[in-house]
């Protein structure tokens, strides 16, 4: 009977594991089919990620090529790069559908909005770092560069420059769904993240100086969309518990959600 037992549980597990590897199998072959479709335009996608700072380089300055391969190889890396970023609503989706059936109702009905604001927050978090970080950091970078020297950066160099500034602000950007999960799974009250905001503003300032190039510029305009993002998700989560039917209690003077409170209660209730 236990043989039987020890079968019966491995079965689900391995039904699983192939779930699995067919749902990695359809993102891979997902990112490989958008790999080739953008590849005709490795060129052009490159020169568009060079437009920040190409438009600011001095005149007869340009970009520079230092290795054999590299005229190639940078455009087809940003190329497979660019292909992971659009299908990513594909990915999480995929995510999505593995761990959906494992999840009560009530969670469903909270992680699917989880799932596509995440999505929307890190494609923002790029466009923010294209549109409003670069020309600040470029402008300033080649405006102070000594007399005689001429700036033309390296084309593998800015490549990896400006992938790290895409992930950085794309993680930053994640900081409302971390703060509405730390809310909704009981971790922490929002009255206890407010109080602790000016350590989270430290961490902030932390954080931009780990994920960002080590410049003050960079660093800063991580930290500060990071706190921003931090306060609309802490407002968020207040709403949240407002709409879930809540009452305030009086311990630590915070929010807390009924049936988390009585689970709570329940554990840390000694034995009579």
């Amino acid at each position: 009977m236990s043989a039987l037992n020890d079968d019966d549980r491995a079965q689900p597990f391995i039904a699983h594991l192939i779930e699995l590897r067919e749902r990695l199998l359809r993102i891979i072959l997902a990112i490989l089919v958008a790999t080739l479709a953008l590849f005709p335009f490795s060129n052009p996608l490159y020169t568009w990620v060079a437009h920040p700072l190409m438009r600011l380089l001095p005149q007869g300055s340009s970009m520079i090529a230092t290795e054999v391969t590299s005229p190639f190889m940078a455009p087809f890396k940003l190329t497979m790069v660019a292909a992971v970023f659009l299908v990513m609503p594909y990915i999480l989706y995929e995510i999505w559908a593995f761990v959906a059936p494992g999840l009560y109702r009530h969670e469903r009905r909270l992680v699917l909005p989880l799932v596509v604001s995440s999505a929307l927050l890190y494609y923002l978090g790029i466009a923010f770092a294209y549109f409003a970080v670069f020309p600040m950091i470029f402008g300033f970078f080649v405006a102070t560069a000594p007399q005689g020297v001429s700036v033309m950066t390296d084309i593998n160099k800015y490549l990896d420059f400006v992938l790290t500034l895409f992930f950085a602000f794309g993680v930053a950007f994640e900081v409302p769904v971390a703060t509405v999960l730390l809310v909704w799974t009981g971790v922490l009250k929002p009255d206890t993240l407010a109080e602790k905001r000016p350590h989270i503003i430290v961490g902030a300032f932390v954080v931009g100086m780990i994920l960002s190039p080590p410049d003050v510029f960079s660093q800063t305009m991580l930290a500060v969309p990071m706190w921003l993002l931090f306060e609309i998700g802490l407002y968020v989560s207040r709403l949240m518990l407002r709409a879930r039917g809540q009452e305030p209690q009086s311990t630590d003077g915070g929010l807390v959600s009924t049936d988390i409170a009585s689970v709570v209660a329940d554990r840390d209730r000694p034995d009579h």
